[in-house]
């Protein structure tokens, strides 16, 4: 997996890279949340359920079911109110952050792959390219020199990927709204 920090940095970049005035910090906030809440299975081992079942780590909350879900719930609860253009947005933005979670885990080099399509297909994927080193479950062993290097190996295939992605759309908007 991808440390928390690549996955909340990916769902901010993702939710400022684009003017809008529905993507406030609070939203913000809910995406990064919801792009390293399908981690949350690691509590899966300490109840006996294994790596590779369908609730297992990288198993069912990697899903983009999942996903789908997680975002339509956060907003049926918190933004029923907001006008159908909004909502639609935010549901896309709150799926994208927690899909985004399995697609930067694909990348990595370590584990059983990510299971996109469960429960469906429980088949575990990962991407052809797996420059991403795994970072390690627990706290303990993140804080490590193995760890540091897993920030170091992040900064160059996540971060600056994100940052290079988000200035590009910042300068595409600007030169749009130029000749708008």
């Amino acid at each position: 997996m991808a440390s928390a920090f690549a996955h909340a940095f990916v769902a901010v970049a993702m939710g400022k890279a684009f003017r809008n005035e529905v993507l406030r910090w609070r939203e913000l906030c809910l995406g990064a949340f919801c792009s390293a809440l399908p981690d949350l299975d690691v509590i899966g081992f300490l109840f006996g359920i294994e790596y590779g079942d369908l609730w297992g780590h990288r198993g069912m909350t990697h899903s983009l079911l999942f996903a789908v879900l997680l975002a339509g719930i956060l907003v049926a609860l918190w933004y029923r109110d907001k006008p159908a253009v909004a909502m639609a947005g935010l549901l896309f933005y709150f799926f994208l952050c927690t899909a985004s979670h399995g697609l930067l885990d694909a990348l990595t080099d370590g584990g059983l792959g990510v299971a996109f399509f469960s429960p469906f297909d429980t088949t575990r994927y990962f991407f052809p390219v797996r420059p991403v080193l795994v970072s390690p479950i627990g706290v303990s062993e993140f804080f490590s020199e193995y760890g540091v290097h897993v920030l170091a190996n992040e900064a160059l295939w996540i971060w600056l990927p994100s940052l290079l992605l988000f200035a590009l759309l910042r300068i595409i908007q600007r030169l749009w709204s130029v000749k708008a």
